[in-house]
């Protein structure tokens, strides 16, 4: 049944309007559903003319959607199922960066969240401060941007220096990579949580969605205000 704009199939309310609204689709959580249920909102979502993403899917869950959407395309490193028939030329620039080789899965589910919304993605990996001069060796690459994804796990020291170096928005993703007292992520996320540099966000532990829903905007207004590609 649709309805002002949602779709109801009883276990889930689909969301056909948000594209409308927010000028992206409807995105799938997949941790907490069966596969039979993120498959069956997937091609809902495909039917309905959208992009269609999955993000925190395994590989069963991916298997079963590809069986509704054979077009469907599993990018595992990032966890995520994707079809995009309709493929939009991406526009200015977020630069994602990763303390270590450790932190790239949470980077890559960023990443193709914006590619998929339509924000152009420059990947800047491990260049963490434990090797200092790996980051200091690309600061015009950070300062190229629109808008800067730092991801780190351990002591979530990455943000605060990148903050220091730019002058655009940095938002700052803890992830749960790190040692007992890391604590699953939340080590990092205190540290950016109080970081001295100004203009860091933070978003939850291991959120690479909601970074680059947040870089998406910042990113799109910077192309709107500048008129840019």
């Amino acid at each position: 049944m649709k309805n002002k704009g949602y779709e109801d199939i009883g276990f889930a309310k689909i969301d056909h309007d948000r594209k409308h609204r927010q000028g992206y689709p409807e995105v799938i959580f997949g941790a907490g559903k069966t596969c039979a249920q993120a498959a069956e909102i997937f091609k809902r979502i495909k039917d309905n003319g959208s992009a269609a993403i999955c993000t925190r899917a395994s590989k069963e869950m991916a298997e079963a959607v590809k069986m509704l959407v054979p077009e469907a395309e599993y990018i595992e490193i990032a966890n995520i199922v994707i079809y995009n028939e309709n493929k939009q030329e991406l526009l200015g620039n977020v630069c994602i960066a990763t303390g270590g080789t450790s932190d790239i899965p949470v980077a890559e589910e960023a990443a193709c969240i914006l590619e998929a919304f339509g924000s152009k993605v420059t990947r800047l990996y491990d260049v963490g401060v434990a090797g200092i001069h790996r980051l200091m060796d690309n600061v015009d690459i950070l300062r190229s941007a629109n808008c800067i994804i730092a991801v780190a796990g351990m002591e979530g020291a990455l943000p605060s220096v990148v903050a220091g170096l730019v002058s655009v928005p940095v938002i700052a993703v803890p992830t749960s990579v790190g040692y007992g007292a890391n604590l699953g992520g939340i080590a990092a996320l205190l540290g950016m949580l109080n970081s001295c540099a100004s203009g860091v966000s933070v978003v939850n532990i291991d959120n690479g969605f909601g970074a680059a829903n947040q870089a998406h905007l910042i990113n799109m207004l910077a192309v709107r205000g500048n008129n840019i590609k």
